[in-house]
């Protein structure tokens, strides 16, 4: 069970705290503030100090794990045969550029042009719908 604090009431709710502090002179919530920093400072040098020896406890199970099962650590580096993560394609890696246009159409002597990807522009959805095909209004190469 965890530890109950006089101070529980005051972090939990921090109109409490307001209205406990005012009832303080300037200075000692002054005071008040600079034990409770220094007292923040221990408990993370305590902290620190904890997660550093939690590492090297781990770092001496792992060479203990290694020199029990006779690997080294280069062998850990090494790449492996099967099973690991496999390398992106090129294609997949490459960042994806502007894609030239599939399709033309000139309505009312202005241009539209669109890739044939996403969703269908009203401009060439109208077209469609009035019974025209994509095949007569797409780009010739």
């Amino acid at each position: 069970m965890a530890k109950v604090s006089a101070f529980d009431i005051y972090v939990k709710s921090k109109a409490k705290a307001k209205a406990e502090a005012k009832r303080l002179a300037l200075h000692e919530v002054d005071k008040l503030i600079g034990i409770l920093q220094s007292v923040k400072s221990e408990l993370e040098q305590k902290e620190a100090e904890k997660a550093e020896k939690e590492k090297q406890a781990n770092i001496e199970r792992i060479q203990a794990l290694l020199a029990q099962s006779g690997l080294t650590p280069e062998d850990l580096s090494a790449s492996p045969k099967r099973g690991g993560k496999k390398a992106k394609s090129k294609a997949a890696t490459k960042p994806r550029g502007a894609v030239a246009p599939k399709y033309r159409l000139v309505v009312n002597g202005e241009e539209y042009l669109w890739t044939g990807r996403g969703r269908t522009p009203k401009v060439f959805q109208e077209y469609f719908d009035a019974g025209n095909s994509r095949e007569s209004c797409e780009i010739s190469n």
